[in-house]
Formats: C-alpha cells, sequence, structure tokens
C-alpha cells in the first residue's frame, strides 16, 4: 500500500521542485536536478534589497516558493521578505507573529481531511530527527541553522544504567540518553528535551508561535506519530505541524517526487520507493548496521591490530573523525584483502595528539553495509536491499523509480560508496534476468543533509500550506488523524 505522502502531488508541486537550476555566480551547473541552494539573484537597483527569484512555467507565470519573494540574511539564510527579522541576542526569543493566527478548519471532508491553506504567518520550522544527530532550521534556508547530537546527558540516579551499556562509562552521577534508536523512538522524555534544547536552546523560537515539519523514519510504528502529534501539540503547544517520511524528503531535495531513496544515516539503512509522493511501504526494506556500528567495528578492527590500552580509551568523537576522514569503500573487497599494498600502514594523528596507524581497516571498516555477515548478521546488504525494493513494486513503475535512485545520509559520502553500490547493483540486474533495467544513481554533494534540505525545499512551496495539521483539528479530531492528514 502507498502511504507517508504529501498529499495530492499536482504539477505545480513537481514543476516547483525540478524546474529550478543552479546558477548561483562562482559555481557551475551540476547534472543533479534541484538542491539546498536552488534559488538565484534578480538584478536589481543598487538601493533595493536582494530578492530571490523564483522559477518561471513556460507560460511566464512565477512558481512561489514560501508564498512570496525572499531576501538574504547573513551568507545562507533566506527569509520573506515581508517579514525580516533583526538578529536577536542569545537566548532571547523571536517577538510574536504580526500576521494572522491559525484558522480552525470546520471538518474534514472524507477521509483525507479537504481543507484550505491556515494563515501561520510564518514559515516553518524544519526538523529532521536522527539517530546520531538531529539537524533544525527554517524553510526555505539553504542549510539547517544547527545541528545537535540526538542524544543527551541526563542524572543517573534520574535513569538507572547497567553496567556495559552506553553512557555506564560517564563519571560524574551521569548517564548518556538516546531518545532514538536505529530511526525509531525509543525515550519519549528524553525527546522531549531534545526538542526543547532545538526550538527554545537552539534555534530561540517560541514554539507556539511556529509551524514545524518533522521528518518520519520509513520503517516507524504508526504509533509513533501519534506520540509525536501529542508531543507537539499539547507539550509544546506549536501551531501547526506536518510529518513526512525521511525517503520522500530525501527525494524532494534533488527536485524529484518518483524514485527509488536510499538512506544511509547513524542508525539505519533504508531502501524505500516512492512514487508521486507515496512510498511503498511493503516494499520498504530497512538495514540497522550504520554509521554507528561502523565507529563500534572501526574500534574492534583497531583494538584487534594493536591491542593498546590508548586505542580501547579513544574517545568515540575520535573514532568517528578517523572513520570520516580516512576510510573509503573498496570496489573489490576480497581483491584487496589479498593485496598487501592495500595493508599498508599509515599513520593519522588525531586531534589530542596521538597518532593511529590505518592499514586495511580503512576499508574494512564501511564494509558490513555492503556484506552484515561481518558482523554475524544473517540479512543481506544494502545493495541487496535495493534491488529487492525494486522487485518488490510494479513492473509497470519499475524502470521509472530506477532511473532516479536517490542517495541520502552521512554513511554514504564514504568514498567510493556510489562506485560500490552501482556496480553491485547492475549485477544483481543482470543476476535476475533484469537486464533492461539500467539504476541511476543521484548522487548529491551536500546529501549528509538531504532530508533537511527537502523538507527546507518543500515546506517554503506555496502549495504546501494546505497541508499542514493545525492545533484546531488536532483539538477537534484527535492524535489518530495523522494517519489520515499524512498517509
Amino acid at each position: 500500500m502507498w502511504r507517508y505522502g504529501l498529499g495530492a502531488v499536482t504539477a505545480d508541486d513537481a514543476c516547483s521542485l525540478s524546474t529550478v537550476k543552479r546558477t548561483r555566480s562562482g559555481e557551475s551547473d551540476t547534472p543533479f536536478r534541484g538542491g539546498a541552494s536552488d534559488f538565484w539573484a534578480e538584478p536589481r537597483a543598487a538601493n533595493e534589497p536582494q530578492r530571490l527569484s523564483t522559477a518561471r512555467r513556460p507560460g511566464g507565470r512565477s512558481l512561489q516558493s514560501g508564498g512570496g519573494a525572499y531576501v538574504r540574511r547573513g551568507q545562507s539564510s533566506l527569509v520573506p521578505a515581508e517579514k525580516v527579522e533583526p538578529d536577536l541576542a542569545p537566548g532571547q526569543l523571536h517577538p510574536p507573529p504580526q500576521g494572522r493566527q491559525a484558522q480552525k478548519v470546520a471538518s474534514a471532508v472524507g477521509s483525507r481531511g479537504v481543507r484550505g491553506p491556515p494563515q501561520l504567518g510564518r514559515v516553518a520550522v524544519v526538523v529532521d530527527l536522527g539517530s546520531g544527530f538531529t539537524k533544525a532550521g527554517f524553510a526555505g534556508e539553504h542549510q539547517p541553522r544547527l545541528t545537535l547530537k540526538s542524544s543527551s546527558l541526563v542524572p543517573s540516579w534520574d535513569r538507572p544504567v547497567l553496567p556495559g551499556t552506553p553512557g555506564y562509562e560517564l563519571a560524574g552521577g551521569v548517564a548518556r540518553a538516546h531518545p532514538i534508536k536505529h530511526g525509531v523512538v525509543v525515550d519519549w522524555e528524553a525527546l522531549e528535551g531534545l526538542w526543547e534544547r532545538l526550538l527554545v536552546g537552539g534555534l530561540r523560537v517560541c514554539p507556539e508561535q511556529w509551524p514545524v515539519l518533522v521528518s518520519d523514519s520509513p520503517s516507524a510504528p504508526p504509533a509513533g506519530r501519534e506520540r509525536v502529534a501529542e508531543l507537539l501539540f499539547e507539550t509544546l503547544a506549536v501551531p501547526a505541524c506536518h510529518m513526512a517520511s525521511t525517503a520522500l524528503l530525501a527525494l524532494c531535495s534533488t527536485g524529484a517526487f518518483s524514485g527509488l531513496a536510499v538512506e544511509a544515516g547513524a542508525g539505519v539503512c533504508h531502501a524505500t520507493p516512492i512514487y508521486a509522493g507515496h512510498s511503498w511501504q511493503e516494499a520498504t526494506f530497512r538495514l540497522d548496521v550504520a554509521g554507528t556500528t561502523l565507529s563500534r567495528y572501526l574500534r574492534e578492527l583497531l583494538v584487534a591490530a594493536c591491542p593498546d590500552h590508548q586505542l580501547q580509551t579513544l574517545p568515540r568523537k575520535a573514532i568517528t573523525q578517523l572513520k570520516k576522514r580516512y576510510c573509503y569503500v573498496s570496489q573489490d573487497f576480497e581483491g584487496d584483502l589479498r593485496n598487501p599494498a592495500r595493508h599498508q600502514q599509515t599513520s593519522f594523528f588525531i586531534g589530542n595528539g596521538s597518532c593511529v596507524h590505518l592499514g586495511s581497516e580503512r576499508f574494512r571498516c564501511p564494509e558490513p553495509i555492503f556484506q552484515p555477515r561481518l558482523l554475524g548478521q544473517s540479512e543481506p546488504g544494502l545493495p541487496s536491499l535495493a534491488f529487492q525494493a525494486l522487485q518488490k513494486i510494479p513492473a509497470t513503475l519499475r524502470k521509472r523509480l530506477a532511473d532516479t535512485i536517490v542517495l541520502a545520509g552521512g554513511s554514504t559520502l564514504f568514498p567510493g560508496f556510489t562506485e560500490r553500490l552501482d556496480k553491485e547493483l547492475e549485477a544483481q540486474c543482470l543476476r535476475h534476468g533484469y537486464a533492461a533495467l539500467r539504476p541511476h544513481l543521484v548522487a548529491m554533494p551536500g546529501r549528509g543533509t538531504a532530508v533537511w534540505t527537502g523538507g527546507s525545499m518543500v515546506a517554503s512551496l506555496s502549495a504546501f500550506q494546505r497541508r499542514w495539521m493545525t492545533r484546531a483539528m488536532y483539538q477537534e479530531y484527535g492524535s489518530r488523524l495523522v494517519h489520515e492528514v499524512f498517509n
């Protein structure tokens, strides 16, 4: 069944995301469609504030992004021209909105709930909740304003921690709470604290005045979406919210509404087919081997190669830096294991002045994403899951979705990742009799923040403004309305 959609996808929506080209000065055009910086400045008079142009249809009508012109604030901030606000001192909340407040929707017609666009008077706050990091910012901007660790420190007497569990080694009577594991919320109290850190402490906004678009894992249980709605409307009292699949937002960051989203983040990997803005739930596959698992695996490899006490006590952050800076994906793993040249050690210095020697660990670290059996797991690797997702969708859609396979997530940034995935996908197609199927991978340079970027682009479209679930709707119909509004 299709679910996790943005509602009916119109031609305007598709055109708004896919027709914009990158023409910023100093940057050459890329073969990729629709990026976070796909707005360009119009010529202006010397005394006129810089505005950002909207794309043009062949007929000459402009496609408004966010319902109005934009001006630039700072290096990358885009805000509506009529809503430019002065910079605030640390800890100062944004002033109350000047526009009209959210209007109550009288009724929900049918199962979808036909409604007019609420007049919220604010651009939206966009939040991408991740297992490792959470990104937040404002709709229409190029980059998230802040990136925070999703985990947080809490008093150990408040959260009893058993020996051997993450956080037990922390001193000073504190433990580390992880609200999200493998893309699923497991600690709602910690999640509430994360939201307060994001909105009040990080973005310095008053939650009661800002609509929020939040990402949702493709494999998260539907009941979790009700809990998120309860948290947003009852605890934070936001005026409106929208929940969208991370896979869909990743596709939107490239200007596409149909394709296969292949995500590899910190806690989980997904392969999710999307058609016309809706995901095919029965063809969605997940893999719990991701960035955090690879960091632990790298530590095990280093300790096994050199059982030094210094390596055993290396901070998790140092291990993560080694993984991100020096590891890569092998194009022939078995051949590289037999090649002595690939085992030659190279010395790398980390922040505390220590020296770490890396040899085959550089290409062995990311390999479990392609071969989970290296960690003792029997499930197939990410290329096999991506192919299975294509197999499960109707044959009439298979070629169209295979033409747009979008990569997203920080764990796809390893050098060689795209080439290896492309090679293995083609091999899977040939092996299973799909010789005519030619997968085409879309690997944007900023795919580490693709989900947030897609949310920023979508929430700034004027056509999207009718798809909010308002507080009035929540109060009238309850949290179960999320399954009708966002399915």
